[in-house]
């Protein structure tokens, strides 16, 4: 049945205490059984978490982040390995470099930190591959304290709650961290838990394409459902990209192939991956400068490029 259209009220940044309650009780009642969530979790397990679900969809990451903990669970473990193994575990999480940038997390936090993940903002943003979002999520689900959380399920949470539009846009405003700030109770505790909850009543009930309204615990106080879900108005603006013949899929081969091998790769062999010769040149030079792909040339004052071999880094 259609939404009868009504006139919502103005747009603001001050929250709403009915709002956050329900959300937290209804996530209280809903959230998902997730081992980074659990009473044991460590603060480096939480940081691995959130770079794994960067991107990536929790029924994948689930079983690589156990798997990775149990062969890591310390930074101290990671910063030892072998980073070969480490892009070889990181397997088809997509966008590897994610995998490097949290081998050299750990190595900082050894270095800096005595092997310990800080709770301090400021040196949390230190760390190699973390920004202001991993940051605030560290401090908020490993350490429970105060931090705006702002993820993509947050920022449309509160873009439909908050504002009364079907969607965020494309990229973070100043207005947006205003109003998220304001919606962040003033105590560590609760703060920590409404981060958590409206992070996940995005994922599982206010989502992108198919929100199902009937079953959110504040649709009565949802500007965007009491103006009749308005259309996105940053439609426009947004840029989609298919997977297919993408430079994307080119690397992802190039990666699976360098995983799986037991020996360094022939140039020929790498050829085959992509019919597209420039377009693979061009893609694996990107790897190489990446730090991802290790190019080995031939022996020799002027060695033939066709006879370098290619493989993971050590």
């Amino acid at each position: 049945m259609p939404v009868a259209q009504q006139t919502p009220p103005p747009a603001t940044d001050a929250p709403d205490a009915s709002v956050r309650a329900d959300v937290v009780a209804w996530f209280d009642r809903h959230a998902r059984d997730l081992p980074w969530r659990a009473a044991d979790r460590t603060a480096w397990g939480v940081l691995v978490s959130e770079v794994m679900l960067q991107q990536t969809p929790v029924v994948r990451v689930e079983p690589a982040w156990r798997a990775w903990l149990e062969r890591w669970p310390t930074p101290a473990d990671l910063a030892a390995a072998p980073t070969a193994d480490v892009l070889r575990a990181w397997d088809r999480l997509g966008y590897p470099r994610r995998a490097l940038r949290l081998q050299e997390c750990a190595r900082a936090v050894v270095e800096r930190h005595g092997g310990v993940v800080p709770d301090d903002e400021t040196a949390l943003l230190a760390l190699p591959g973390v920004g202001a979002y991993t940051a605030a999520a560290v401090r908020a689900f490993a350490f429970g304290r105060r931090s705006v959380v702002l993820d993509t399920n947050v920022r449309r949470v509160l873009a439909r709650v908050a504002a009364g539009e079907a969607l965020p846009a494309p990229a973070q405003t100043a207005a947006e961290v205003r109003r998220a700030a304001a919606w962040v109770p003033d105590d560590d505790a609760a703060a920590a838990r409404w981060s958590a909850a409206s992070m996940e009543l995005g994922a599982l009930v206010c989502t992108a394409r198919t929100p199902q309204c009937a079953a959110c615990p504040v649709a009565d106080r949802c500007r965007w459902l009491a103006a009749g879900r308005p259309a996105d108005a940053h439609a426009h603006r947004r840029r989609t990209q298919a997977w297919a013949g993408t430079d994307r899929q080119v690397r992802g081969r190039v990666m699976a192939l360098l995983r799986e091998a037991l020996a360094p790769v022939p140039h020929d062999a790498l050829a085959a991956v992509w019919p597209d010769a420039a377009q693979l040149a061009r893609c694996v030079d990107a790897l190489v400068a990446d730090g991802l792909v290790t190019r080995d040339p031939a022996p020799g004052e002027d060695p033939d490029p066709a006879a370098a071999t290619y493989r993971l880094p050590h």
